[in-house]
């Protein structure tokens, strides 16, 4: 099989990261990252690999021809786009733009941009909530306000009496007056086949929601009516790959369709983790390969929180590192510092081992089943030396969790310095 390259745009969202982490570790494909702002895509790709700039909104007049030259320049074979308004101007412009979408047909992307058009395409169903066409039609409070293109539940709110509304009456035209759900929420998670068919239909649970992500989910069973809803659409619409809709439950817990998207959901990593990658799935179809649910049917749940990445303007070319207290914490392996250790031999940066440990440090190593090949060199010095005589400063950090032996090293060698949990500074999401 041949190799080809993706390009994510944008590539910092967080749906975005979900289908770099998805591709990553891939042999079949090469993943590249666009974005038109500074973003934490910057510390994820490698910089031959990603490239940012304003030049790259889809508003910009000579964006198409900019677009091209970096599809040009990286040899671009396929694109996701991870917003939805990015995969409708990329598909309506798709004649002009030099690489496969990895999205669902014009048309179907144009309804799932619009929450009226939506809604207006599927009046009939019983699954699809009362909508107000004016504020003069609404005969019972609370409503529910929501613009009529848009993601993230920025700007909607619950309406409890007609004077909220009246404050809106200008801006109404843009929004959608629909009834008040109370009800549970679930994402539901999809794939479609190049043949239409529905392969997989997994709810989530949405908790501690922020930002329109939901930091914490869990997957649920499918039930009969979450199950005819998905199937539903997936006959009134030509999905291709990856997709999802969101459902609320009214008053009489019966679900609502809330609203339905043609790119992956930001929280999908959740069933990757139980075998569906929905990103290498979708690529694979447009490949005209016959792809296969390898799905295992557990519970699973996903809890998310903010990260820190980190980016060090220090160049360094070999590690010094402790063993008591630093490579072993209370009896167990830092697996952090494991993790440096191998991103250093990876990058070929020197690994050295400097201790005082005390006793027989081979069977040390031996009990912790680290072999003494992890280490370029290992040196192992009186309890009365100072370890900043040991070491050659040029190009050099040194990690230690005794303070004095730090402070020493610092002021001798004049060297970067870092207790045990500091290390992350020096880890690479790329490597």
């Amino acid at each position: 099989m041949n190799k080809y390259n993706v390009l994510i745009f944008p590539a910092g969202s967080e749906t975005g990261i979900e289908i770099y982490n998805s591709l990553k570790y891939n042999l079949h494909f090469n993943v590249f990252g666009a974005s038109g702002v500074g973003d934490h895509a910057k510390y994820i790709y490698h910089p031959d690999r990603y490239v940012e700039g304003d030049f790259l909104y889809i508003t910009d007049e000579n964006f198409i021809e900019r677009f091209n030259k970096l599809i040009e320049e990286y040899k671009i074979d396929f694109i996701f786009p991870t917003h939805d308004s990015v995969a409708l101007f990329l598909s309506e412009n798709s004649h002009l733009i030099n690489a496969r979408l990895v999205c669902s047909e014009i048309n179907t992307t144009r309804v799932a941009r619009s929450k009226k058009e939506t809604y207006r395409t599927l009046r009939g169903y019983d699954f699809i909530p009362k909508v107000y066409k004016s504020q003069n039609e609404v005969d019972k409070y609370p409503v529910f306000l929501k613009p009529d293109i848009g993601e993230g539940g920025r700007f909607t709110k619950v309406i409890h009496e007609n004077s909220g509304l009246e404050g809106m009456f200008s801006k109404l035209n843009e929004f959608v007056i629909c009834e008040y759900l109370p009800g549970e929420e679930f994402t539901v998670d999809c794939f479609t086949n190049r043949k239409g068919e529905l392969l997989f239909a997994g709810p989530r649970t949405r908790e501690r929601v922020t930002m329109g992500i939901s930091f914490h989910s869990e997957s649920t069973e499918i039930n009969k009516e979450i199950n005819e809803i998905a199937h539903t659409l997936n006959r009134q619409f030509k999905f291709r790959g990856a997709w999802f809709f969101q459902v609320k439950g009214d008053k009489e817990d019966k679900f609502k369709l809330m609203e339905f998207s043609v790119r992956q959901a930001s929280t999908v990593g959740l069933y990757r983790q139980l075998g569906i990658n929905f990103s290498l799935l979708s690529l694979f179809d447009l490949l005209e390969y016959d792809v296969e649910m390898l799905f295992n049917k557990h519970n699973i749940l996903l809890d998310r929180c903010l990260k820190n990445s980190y980016k060090l303007e220090y160049y360094y070319n070999k590690i010094y590192i402790d063993f008591d207290d630093t490579l072993i914490v209370n009896g167990k392996v830092n697996t952090l510092l494991m993790r440096l250790i191998f991103q250093c031999l990876n990058n070929r940066k020197k690994v050295i081992l400097l201790t005082k440990h005390p006793g027989d440090l081979s069977q040390s190593l031996k009990k912790y089943r680290i072999s003494d090949e992890l280490f370029d060199e290992i040196i192992l010095i009186p309890p009365d030396k100072k370890k900043a005589d040991y070491i050659d400063h040029f190009n050099a950090v040194f990690i230690d969790n005794y303070f004095f032996e730090r402070k020493s090293v610092k002021e001798i060698c004049g060297i970067p310095v870092f207790d045990v949990d500091a290390v992350e500074c020096l880890l690479d999401e790329m490597s």
